[in-house]
């Protein structure tokens, strides 16, 4: 009864900006880490950013500078900032939430479906 709904994704130039958010509803006592993973056409899946519910955020190298998570503990809500953006940064986001549910006191992760971002050269 958890889910997580993202927004923000389209088309933009190389060296424009997008906003990704991730908004998660539900049964939901708590969430853990937060993240935000990324897959391009004929890659795989790979990690680009989580926050902790403390606000703790780590980056893969290759965003750092260029991209900022945050997340807004009252929203049950997680952003990824992306400035800078390249023609190489074009995926399919999918955001990801640890949460612990009201049901049962279950801890499992949840998945968004994923917002396209695609950059233009």
């Amino acid at each position: 009864q958890v889910q997580l709904v993202e927004s923000g994704g389209g088309l933009v130039q190389t060296g424009g900006s997008l906003r990704l958010s991730c908004a998660a509803s539900g049964t939901i006592l708590r969430i853990y880490d937060m993240g935000w993973y990324r897959q391009a056409p004929g890659n795989q899946r790979e990690l680009v950013a989580t926050v902790t519910s403390g606000g703790t955020t780590n980056y893969v190298n290759s965003v750092k500078g260029g991209f900022t998570i945050s997340r807004d503990n009252a929203k049950n809500t997680v952003y990824l900032q992306m400035n800078s953006l390249k023609p190489g940064d074009a995926a399919v986001c999918c955001c990801k939430a640890d949460v612990l549910e009201l049901q049962r006191g279950v801890r499992s992760d949840f998945w968004g479906q994923g917002a396209q971002v695609t950059v233009s050269s």
